[in-house]
């Protein structure tokens, strides 16, 4: 059985006064929503380089929606094996 799907992603990036770039993410599956955060911070000694602290920012934000998908796949998986267990236990049959 084949299984395509489209999944839409918005990432705005914001940078504060301070040197601060934040990234908000939102995952939109179409059944359900994710949302991920990620910042960045320039060293005061450092250059402010905009591009830098987009490119951190946002990496970091997806790392934080990559840990959130995987841990709702392991919610997903053990739920899936409680499930079998259960319709096991009721039916009698062998897993």
């Amino acid at each position: 059985m084949s299984h395509t799907a489209e999944w839409k992603i918005r990432l705005h990036l914001f940078e504060d006064d301070d040197g601060t770039t934040k990234a908000h993410l939102v995952l939109d599956t179409g059944t359900a929503a994710l949302t991920a955060h990620g910042s960045a911070h320039c060293h005061p000694a450092d250059t402010n380089v905009p591009e830098i602290g987009d490119d951190l920012a946002a990496g970091r934000a997806m790392v934080d929606l990559a840990h959130q998908l995987l841990e709702t796949a392991e919610r997903d998986i053990q739920g899936m094996a409680s499930r079998r267990l259960s319709t096991h236990e009721t039916t009698g049959r062998p897993l």
